[in-house]
């Protein structure tokens, strides 16, 4: 609808002058009115715009209304066009419902009857004007509506595409970050293996060196005496590169632990000899435990080379002399950052020269060290820490330059109630007995071990068979030859390891007990604990062979005599 006629009156009376008339009339009240001479030419207004519509009702007898009311029912909603009806005085039944027609037609009608003043069909016509003003001012307000909600919805999309937008460039810079970190963590990475493999290279090159090079020496010299010196620096030797093994595990946290409930108290007490032969005449180590100490939850035994690598580092940063605090104390409750619980805090504290803040940021670092080539592996401090990492506890130290170092151990509290025995560094190795002569089943793909280790197995008096792999041993023992116990590897080619041949071999040979080594493998050495099958880890020495043999064998034959009593 046109704006510029919202205000007009149409008058539509076709019949004598009362068309003409009324518009005259309305003019004269300041209403703009077009007298429409025709039911087509009424309703082409209506549709160009219309403020109200007056209708003398005998133009419309025998009209067809039809667009009319097309043009009614087609109105927007918020349109309700008025029509004031001047009526006569007929009352036929006839007229009377077609003129309840006409109503119901147009829908919003005022009548008015003939005769009617001129003051009052004016006042008429101004009322429904009015009616009409309000529904326009209506109009406005929707119109006013929807343009506000188009801009709204306008301003929504180019929100949302502006925010898809940022969303889409904070994820290309987080990708981008995490490219960037996962490009740092791989040098830190390559950075740390180059690190790593270059102090293991050179210690074991080292090592290699006593060993082959004592070796070579050993066909040249007559001499027992020098023989003697290069068998005892190739056997020492050979020690340092186990501890240097054992040193790695526990830095890269995956040497096998076995926790149990520790008296700190009586465990460092029983270790006073070993600290003082290890120790120079002029370092004395004292300790300092409180009653009530807790026991802890630890490996005894790693505990124990922990403090004795402690106690070392710390004589080595004395030395003039001075002394070494072995400290326990009981920390309820303790919460930070990295352990919460119950703890025991066990500090080694020296008065020896010190560390300054750059060595500080670097003593847990793999081979770092400050001491003299050759005089240590550079892995003393890291070991400290993937021991009591892996032991659920934490290091720290604190160090001044001319004032001594206190390295601090936070381990756990254990509430069972720990073993008398003491699991002390054995520094007296005993050379085995002869056992009792018996048949074993060596497994061992490696021709130069199997070499040494049948004739280790020869000294200690038992007959030895040798296979090369898992699926050779079966088809040793499917022969019918007599075994008394199997001894395989872990780790061996041919795609069965030594935890599935044990398993294989109680299933087939439940008579014959079984023993395993290895170097490392720690999913494997997992299996075996979880299958109740016992390990000896390499490098070992004869009486270590000794012993774990003779374990295995008792412990099956102990089995075996439960088994026949509870058939029994």
């Amino acid at each position: 609808m046109s704006i510029e006629r919202d205000h007009h009156v149409l008058v539509f009376a076709p019949i004598g002058r009362d068309g003409p008339a009324a518009a005259e009339l309305f003019r004269s009240s300041g209403l703009e009115a077009i007298n429409c001479r025709n039911l087509s030419e009424l309703v082409s207004e209506m549709t160009a715009g219309v403020g109200a519509v007056f209708v003398a009702e005998e133009g419309l007898f025998g009209q067809d209304t039809a667009p009319l009311g097309q043009w009614i029912a087609n109105q927007p909603p918020w349109s309700d066009l008025p029509f004031v009806i001047l009526t006569s005085h007929r009352e036929q039944p006839a007229v009377v419902a077609w003129r309840r027609n006409i109503v119901a037609l147009l829908r919003n009608v005022s009548l008015l009857e003939r005769p009617v003043q001129p003051m009052t069909l004016t006042s008429a016509i101004q009322s429904a004007m009015r009616a009409r003003g309000r529904q326009y001012e209506i109009r406005a307000m929707l119109q006013a509506r929807e343009q506000t909600a188009q801009q709204l919805e306008k301003l929504v999309v180019e929100r949302t595409r502006a925010l898809a937008e940022a969303n889409e460039q904070l994820r290309l810079e987080m990708n981008e970050r995490a490219r960037v970190e996962e490009t740092l963590r791989q040098a830190q990475k390559i950075e740390a293996i180059g690190q790593l493999t270059g102090g293991v290279a050179h210690d074991f090159n080292n090592l290699l060196m006593v060993i082959s090079g004592g070796l070579d020496m050993l066909d040249r010299q007559t001499d027992p005496s020098r023989r003697r010196r290069l068998m005892d620096g190739m056997v020492q030797a050979a020690q340092r590169g186990a501890s240097l093994t054992r040193q790695l595990l526990a830095f890269s946290r995956r040497q096998t632990l076995r926790p149990e409930p520790v008296d700190v108290a009586a465990q460092m007490g029983g270790m006073r000899e070993l600290l003082d032969r290890s120790l120079r005449g002029d370092v004395h180590v004292e300790f300092d435990f409180p009653d009530n100490l807790w026991p802890v939850e630890v490996d005894p035994g790693e505990l124990e080379l922990v403090i004795l690598n402690l106690a070392v580092n710390a004589r080595d940063a004395m030395p003039n002399g001075g002394t070494i605090v072995v400290r326990g104390e009981n920390l309820p409750e303790l919460n930070d950052e990295q352990i919460a619980g119950d703890f025991v805090r066990l500090s080694v504290v020296d008065t020896g020269i010190g560390m300054g803040p750059e060595i500080l940021s670097r003593v847990f670092e793999p081979f770092f060290t400050t001491k003299e080539v050759g005089k240590g592996s550079g892995l003393g401090l890291a070991q400290v820490h993937g021991f009591t990492t892996q032991s659920r506890g934490t290091v720290r130290i604190r160090s001044e330059i001319g004032k001594g170092t206190n390295i601090e151990l936070y381990l756990p509290r254990s509430h069972n109630v720990p073993s008398r025995e003491l699991h002390l560094v054995d520094l007296n190795m005993t050379r085995p007995t002869r056992s009792n002569h018996g048949r074993i089943l060596l497994v061992e793909d490696d021709d130069e071990v199997a070499a040494l280790v049948s004739e280790m197995l020869a000294q200690l008096g038992y007959e030895v068979t040798r296979t090369a792999s898992g699926a050779a041993a079966l088809g040793a023992l499917a022969d019918g030859r007599t075994v008394d116990l199997v001894f395989s590897d872990i780790m061996m080619p041919g795609g069965m390891n030594g935890v599935e041949l044990a398993r294989e071999i109680r299933r087939r040979r439940s008579d014959i007990p079984v023993l395993l080594t290895s170097g490392y493998s720690e999913a494997a050495v997992h299996d075996a604990q979880l299958a109740g099958i016992q390990i000896l880890p390499k490098p070992y020495h004869l009486d270590d062979l000794a012993a774990a043999l003779s374990a295995v064998r008792s412990e099956f034959r102990l089995d075996a005599e439960a088994k026949r009593s509870n058939r029994c």
